[in-house]
Parts: structure tokens; sequence; C-alpha cells
């Protein structure tokens, strides 16, 4: 399954960082990073990410609760969704 998780920081961007490193180093089970930006507007950063399960996905919120608000979005391709229709 892919994800999206949209991220805003609670504390400064140095203890977000310092937050993030152990959590990347300390993935839960099965979860596979595809891609980490910073981004402008209303959210911080984006991750975007392959888990097994929901339930992976929402551990890997949980260990950023301290310095960071989360959103978490299931993301399906495209040629996926098209065939929903």
């Amino acid at each position: 399954m892919m994800f999206i998780t949209l991220i805003k920081f609670r504390k400064k961007a140095k203890d977000v960082v310092e937050v993030g490193n152990t959590v990347m180093q300390n993935l839960p089970a099965g979860v596979k990073i595809i891609g980490t930006y910073w981004t402008l507007g209303r959210f911080d950063s984006v991750w975007i990410y392959e888990a097994p399960s929901e339930k992976e996905a929402i551990k890997l919120g949980i260990s950023v609760g301290e310095v960071a608000q989360t959103q978490t979005l299931v993301a399906v391709p495209r040629n996926e969704a098209l065939k929903l229709l």
C-alpha cells in the first residue's frame, strides 16, 4: 500500500530533524520511505512511503507525534483508480 503523510512541525525544525533521523533508522516493519520533502504552505514536510498495512502507517505517524502533527492519506495509483470508474 502507498501512503502520503502531511506533517506540521510542533517544535523547532532542528528538534524535528533529530526525531526524524531516529524514526528513519527504526522504521516499522515493512515500511519503505520513497521520498521525504520539506514543503512551503500549510504543511512543513511530506513523506511518501510504502507500508504493508494501515496499522504500520499509523505506527509511523505515532512515532513523530511528540514533535509533529500528521495527516496520512492512502494513495492509489491513477491507473488503478481509473479501473474503479
